[in-house]
């Protein structure tokens, strides 16, 4: 057997999913697989690759031991509530045991209709796919939770949107595929007994330490708040925009999911949107802290009743928590850039220097990226010369603000060479920008070619270290091929 299925969630109650199959595809081929991931989930690198898993991966096939399901869950879309969505074009084949032990969800997306597609056809285009296979692959190498993608397969058969799109199919595994949303779906329907089992399900799956606790549920709403919490402080660090947080979008496990419009921003600029749905900025780099803590309390709403019985009380529970979401983002997020910045320690007034380099980097319309990265250059006894010239290095203020930061910096135990080669380590040099992203896709869809997605992919594992022979793929876009506008592919 390649792949020893587990099928944990389609044994919770029939309320929770639909049965469905996927519909099978013409003439389904490779784009990519996922090697490294393969052997993490106890697969054999031979058959990866092999026609069996080609018919897997494309839904042609259904191995021994899978028991194919669409979960169905609500979720507020833009602020609105909508009583039920559910996989519209996702199945969870099930799940596997990786070699540490944990239990991992394989999705296909793109895979056919479920009793969950109103008026969809359940397919993807194949743009959507390369986008989710790059986007989270870079992002794991970024160290940022996330889903990630097994394999990618085109499938023969032409997707119809707003014009015709050679569709395509992405194998997704996540530690779980359950969202807020899912918790929405039950309280809505006043069925707090599905959301105790929804609950305890996560909890034994995903938050075993809760199982200690004298209060689990909110022991558990305390532990989801913290582990989004550090996601989205990594995100922003990283310039990273989702585009479209809404509940049913945000996992309970605390990894990135479903990468439709989302984006890396460049220039930096604190309201920067570039989702073509998201007209009046909501989901804007500097909003999503808010939109995940407004997230937050749409689950905290669910779990009252198991929290306490007492109403007033229950509440009075989930406040506590609520209100420390605010210090703990800022505490999470300035760790994460003082250590961009090269310090080990926090000191009295760090902050101010995270915010005066913010500041000068959105004065000055400077790579977000590049900035950060390139700063590391002006501890070295021999500079090197920047191969993308930087509007920030050439402002006043910013000349100012270097020897300030040098001279903190003499009290970290490190010599500067060597704080210099662990901001390397953290800062990285490339990112998925939305350009080369959008020219994949490009090539696969009118050269019927992934040869750059290959390329990037490859780049994108290893976002830290240089490399000369693709060293123009560090740079920021140019005004002939700036993406200024992504779209949520469904």
């Amino acid at each position: 057997m390649t792949i020893k299925f587990k099928n944990s969630y389609a044994d919770l109650p029939p309320k929770f999913y639909s049965k469905t199959n996927p519909s099978p595809v013409s003439n389904p081929s490779l784009i990519l697989a996922n090697s490294s991931l393969a052997q993490e989930l106890g697969i054999p690198e031979n058959w990866i690759r092999s026609q069996q898993a080609i018919d897997t991966f494309s839904g042609n096939k259904i191995l021994s031991g899978s028991n194919p399901i669409a979960m169905v869950y609500a979720g507020h879309q833009f602020g609105h509530f909508v009583p039920q969505l559910g996989d519209g074009r996702a199945l969870l084949l099930g799940e596997c045991i990786d070699k540490l032990g944990n239990h991992r969800d394989i999705q296909l997306k793109g895979s056919g209709k479920t009793n969950y597609s109103r008026s969809g056809d359940g397919r993807s285009p194949i743009g959507p796919v390369i986008r989710e296979y790059l986007v989270s692959e870079a992002m794991h190498a970024l160290n940022i939770p996330t889903t990630r993608a097994l394999a990618a397969v085109s499938t023969g058969d032409t997707v119809y949107r707003d014009t015709s799109f050679p569709g395509g199919i992405l194998t997704r595994v996540a530690k779980s595929h359950v969202r807020i949303g899912t918790f929405e779906y039950f309280a809505s329907l006043n069925d707090f007994e599905s959301v105790q089992t929804l609950s305890d399900y996560c909890i034994n799956r995903l938050y075993p330490d809760c199982l200690n606790s004298t209060d689990k549920y909110l022991t558990f709403l305390k532990s989801v708040v913290e582990k989004q919490i550090n996601l989205i402080a990594k995100w922003m660090s990283v310039g990273f925009i989702h585009g479209v947080m809404n509940t049913d979008n945000i996992s309970i496990s605390g990894e990135t999911i479903d990468f439709g419009p989302c984006a890396f921003m460049e220039a930096f600029n604190p309201n920067q949107v570039f989702s073509a749905i998201d007209a009046n900025g909501r989901y804007r780099y500097s909003k999503q802290p808010e939109i995940l803590l407004w997230n937050l309390m749409r689950l905290a709403e669910t779990l009252l009743p198991l929290i306490d019985k007492n109403q007033e009380k229950a509440i009075e529970k989930v406040t506590v928590i609520l209100k420390d979401f605010w210090p703990l983002f800022e505490t999470n997020w300035l760790a994460i850039l003082l250590k961009k910045i090269g310090f080990s320690t926090m000191k009295d007034n760090d902050d101010l220097f995270i915010n005066e380099l913010l500041a000068l980097i959105e004065s000055t319309h400077s790579d977000f990226t590049l900035s950060f990265r390139y700063l590391s250059n002006l501890l070295l006894d021999n500079p090197t010369s920047l191969p993308v010239p930087l509007p920030l290095f050439e402002s006043e203020a910013f000349k100012k603000w270097v020897p300030r930061w040098k001279k903190r910096l003499e009290s970290e135990p490190a010599s500067f060479t060597d704080i210099a080669s662990h901001m390397n380590k953290i800062n990285p040099l490339f990112i998925p920008r939305n350009h080369l992203v959008e020219a994949a896709i490009q090539e696969a869809i009118q050269e019927n070619k992934v040869d750059l997605m290959k390329t990037l992919n490859a780049l994108w594992k290893q976002p830290f270290l240089p490399n000369e022979t693709y060293e123009h793929y560090s740079y920021p876009a140019t005004n002939e091929n700036e993406v200024t506008t992504t779209f949520c592919g469904t």
